[in-house]
């Protein structure tokens, strides 16, 4: 069977060389019309697709032309309409982030990876955090604080030394960045059905901004955080590569 492939690019010479190789090769269609949707970059680069086609029914099959490639498969020209026939999907849910800013400004964005809270000045941040509406942590004095999917759970969350989740766990992490009180506080495991609230305490004196999949929503009062089942992301990969394997092997790495 041959599919319809639209293929994707970042603006990095190497990807951009690589479509019109596969182009030459394989055709291109428009992303509407097309059966499965093939993403050349990096890993920040996979995100902004993933966004941007959420509303497609075609699955997206990422190939590494960028410097990241977690999300992504390895590259090759050769046997594409192979790969793409034997190629496992994964289901993702991504959270949802509703945030008001300093200005009384709503700011809505969906975040495959993470939401993060991060100081917007010298001064630490204080932050309050409440699960499902009670308080849970009065006081949290930190450089930031994030939420992550299981996806997202190798990525900033990582560096930030929160855990990695196995990507069927359905769960979320909330991951202190750079905590200096409670100093031993590591963070928390939560329901992947929990709505999670940080309100920024002395907005003013310790300004805290936030984004989602680094789309931001500027200096902010508050934002609440939670799973969007509604919207689910298909990504394709290699059998015996997926997502699954990628958390187990990263773990002992």
């Amino acid at each position: 069977m041959t599919l319809k492939i639209a293929f994707l690019a970042s603006e990095a010479p190497v990807a951009q060389s690589a479509r019109a190789a596969l182009i030459g090769r394989y055709g291109d269609v428009a992303q509407d019309k097309a059966d499965v949707i093939v993403a050349l970059g990096g890993d920040g680069f996979m995100l902004r697709t993933l966004h941007a086609t959420q509303n497609l029914p075609a699955p997206v099959y990422g190939m590494n032309r960028g410097t990241i490639g977690f999300l992504m498969n390895e590259y090759s020209e050769t046997d594409l309409m192979e790969r793409l026939g034997a190629a496992e999907d994964e289901l993702i849910n991504p959270l949802r982030m509703t945030a008001m800013d300093r200005e009384g400004v709503m700011h809505e964005a969906l975040a495959i990876n993470e939401v993060s809270l991060l100081r917007a000045g010298p001064q630490a941040a204080r932050l309050r955090i409440s699960v499902d509406g009670r308080v849970r942590l009065a006081e949290l004095v930190c450089d930031g604080a994030l939420v992550s999917t299981p996806a997202g759970s190798t990525a900033y969350n990582y560096s930030a030394h929160g855990p990695i989740l196995p990507i069927g766990a359905d769960v979320l992490a909330v991951t202190a960045i750079a905590a200096f009180r409670p100093r031993r506080w590591r963070g928390a495991l939560l329901p992947k059905i929990a709505k999670v609230r940080f309100d920024v305490l002395e907005p003013e004196k310790r300004p805290v901004m936030a984004d989602a999949d680094s789309i931001s929503a500027g200096v902010i009062d508050w934002v609440e955080i939670r799973s969007d089942p509604s919207v689910a992301h298909r990504i394709l990969f290699d059998p015996g590569h997926g997502l699954e394997e990628r958390l187990i092997s990263e773990q002992f790495t």
